[in-house]
């Protein structure tokens, strides 16, 4: 296993020949140093075509020429010779053009270099796909057994299988090979990204889709082992980042629903390298505690975003302020909230600001904090069922070592609620986000504090009028325009909190759980109705409305939210009636244009009638 203090020279392991003129003249610092990073050996797994998809002088040149709409396409598509090739294939392209050549030029360039996108995927129907499995049993409503089918279904439409070629020839592609098949969210997400998995996982298992699901994780799993850690997604730009460490939550997953302890303790090593991996790259002081905070560890803009992160830098002057600036963005990606106030500090210690702002790096987010303790905490459970009795000791030791720190830091007395921490300014932010309620989901907080937890977190909601919006709760109440802000809402944040109010077990917090959770099924389902799709993001201020903003179009699919719904129909489908909720389902809107268009047949016949009989 790759040793993580030499992790990240190893990935940048097959840097770029000298090309002097172009570095001198045309591309900015961070070019450079990443082109004249140390060659490393590497013994695992070598990440060749990052020279092309992860920084240089080539990506510079094709995504500030902005060739196309959405920056991600580029990066996506596939070499058609060696990166090494193509690398001399550039610089003379580069030297013939005097080192400025027209867009049109690099877009031929492009064209004869390069292959479409998601070439290297083809589709895949999960070979464990069942018809009907059961929690379709559970669902009482005729038009959400409908539903739970189609939902069921759309997992043969999010399926992918890399093509062999992926297997024998990596260096030509910007995709992270793993052995299993896998379910992508959807839209321009065509790879698996980290923490959505967790979602669609959960949704597999529930639709009894075991071997893929396990398939997932093992891909996820020989990732750590390659690499050292599982990157923001399954591509090698996104080396530098990852996103909330949901693996352990995963195994745990799978193993609830198998009873497969032997599953949970094999992946012990891979899931204690993980763990240890954040503590050890994302760990800061904040009050005398040790705490974690999200940092990306790469050099220059985000690859998939390049020219967007280049224009939002324009307004640092110096190369350093600019790559401090892009570890920023590239640290709240790796949060998974990118982008939101909830990463702003302006000079004035408020969140209020745009992405020039973002301090992501400098605020101790309660959701890591929280779902790190979880990690210790399924870790030791495993170890208990391997027998490891001091290993779980040491595990449950780390877990209340990491509570003891989410109290004393994150714990705000007077919101009533976890706040995340800045550390410039030494202060609690007090700003709503729903990973705030992080905590409740994973129970990271004192078992005999509960009652007062509970009464404290149900203030702190009617205080902030959560309970207001009817499309379910926002992940902000700061409308910015970026996509985790006001007044998108998203399943996974709705999951932490409803699941965690239910999960703190009072009556009061758990009667607001289900109305929540009922409430969330309903909307995704009216919206689901008027579009026959399922989205990435929902609008809180509308029913059965689907959220906008961010860098790109809302996204259709998709794997979390179908995983979230799925989930919650098998839980709460032998209650929820969509009867006079002005939620009704296709059929019923069709059985009503029936029943109207046959009323007014009969009334045409009566009438006829009584006119022939009466008046003849």
């Amino acid at each position: 296993m790759i040793n993580i203090n030499v992790l990240y020279p190893i990935i940048l392991c097959c840097c770029l020949a000298a090309v002097p003129q172009v570095r001198a003249k045309h591309l900015p610092e961070y070019v450079a140093e990443s082109a004249n990073a140390i060659d490393k050996e590497v013994e695992t797994y070598n990440f060749t075509s990052c020279q092309i998809y992860c920084y240089g002088p080539l990506l510079h040149t094709v995504q500030m020429a902005k060739l196309f709409p959405d920056s991600k396409t580029f990066v996506d598509m596939k070499l058609k010779a060696s990166p090494e090739k193509t690398m001399e294939l550039f610089e003379a392209f580069m030297a013939s053009k005097n080192n400025a050549p027209t867009n049109d030029e690099i877009r031929k360039f492009v064209n004869d270099n390069f292959g479409d996108k998601g070439t290297e995927l083809e589709v895949w129907s999960p070979t464990d796909w069942v018809e009907n499995p059961a929690f379709l049993n559970l669902v009482n409503d005729p038009d959400l057994k409908q539903w739970g089918m189609d939902l069921n279904n759309i997992w043969k439409e999010l399926g992918r299988k890399m093509k062999d070629d992926v297997h024998k020839n990596p260096e030509y592609y910007s995709i992270i090979p793993v052995p299993n098949p896998v379910i992508v969210p959807g839209g321009r997400f065509i790879e698996f990204y980290y923490w959505d998995s967790y979602w669609i996982i959960r949704g597999l298992l529930y639709c009894e889709m075991r071997n893929t699901a396990r398939g997932m994780i093992e891909n996820l799993m020989s990732i750590v082992q390659r690499i050292g850690f599982i990157p923001n997604g399954g591509r090698v730009y996104y080396w530098g980042r990852s996103q909330p460490p949901l693996l352990a939550g995963m195994v745990k997953s799978y193993v609830d629903f198998t009873k497969d302890d032997r599953f949970a303790i094999n992946a012990l090593e891979i899931l204690e390298h993980e763990f240890e991996y954040f503590i050890n790259n994302h760990s800061v002081q904040a009050k005398g505690h040790d705490l974690a905070v999200y940092r990306d560890s790469s050099k220059g803009p985000r690859p998939e975003s390049y020219s967007e992160d280049v224009e939002t830098a324009e307004s640092f002057h110096t190369d350093e302020a600019k790559e401090d600036h892009y570890s920023e963005l590239k640290s709240a990606a790796e949060s998974g909230m990118d982008f939101s106030s909830r990463w702003y500090i302006n000079e004035n210690g408020t969140n209020i600001g745009n992405l020039s702002d973002a301090k992501t790096r400098s605020i101790v987010p309660v959701d890591l904090n929280a779902i790190l303790y979880w990690n210790a905490k399924i870790i030791a459970e495993f170890h208990a069922k391997a027998g490891n009795v001091d290993k779980m000791a040491e595990y449950e030791t780390k877990a209340q070592k990491i509570k003891e720190a989410i109290q004393a830091v994150l714990w705000n007395e007077e919101a009533g609620c976890w706040l995340d921490y800045d550390l410039i300014n030494e202060k609690p932010r007090d700003y709503f986000v729903t990973s705030n309620l992080a905590p409740l989901w994973v129970k990271a907080y004192n078992i005999s504090d509960t009652d007062k937890i509970s009464a404290s977190v149900l203030s702190y909601i009617e205080k902030n009028k959560l309970d207001t919006f009817p499309g379910g709760v926002p992940n902000t109440l700061y409308h910015t325009g970026e996509q985790w802000d006001f007044p998108n809402v998203w399943a996974p944040l709705q999951y932490i909190v409803i699941e965690g109010l239910d999960n703190i077990g009072t009556p009061e917090a758990q009667k607001l759980s289900k109305s929540w959770g009922h409430r969330w099924v309903k909307s995704n389902f009216a919206a689901y109705r008027d579009s026959r799709a399922m989205f990435e993001k929902y609008d809180a201020e509308k029913f059965g409305g689907h959220g906008g903003g961010g860098e790109y179009g809302v996204q259709k699919g998709f794997g979390w939210t179908n995983g979230v719904i799925i989930e919650w129909l098998a839980k709460y489908g032998h209650e929820i009636s969509l009867s006079n909720t002005g939620a009704a389902g296709p059929n019923s809107r069709f059985v009503s244009l029936l029943g109207v268009t046959a009323i007014a047949l009969i009334g045409a016949f009566a009438g006829r009638f009584i006119w022939r009989t009466w008046f003849k």
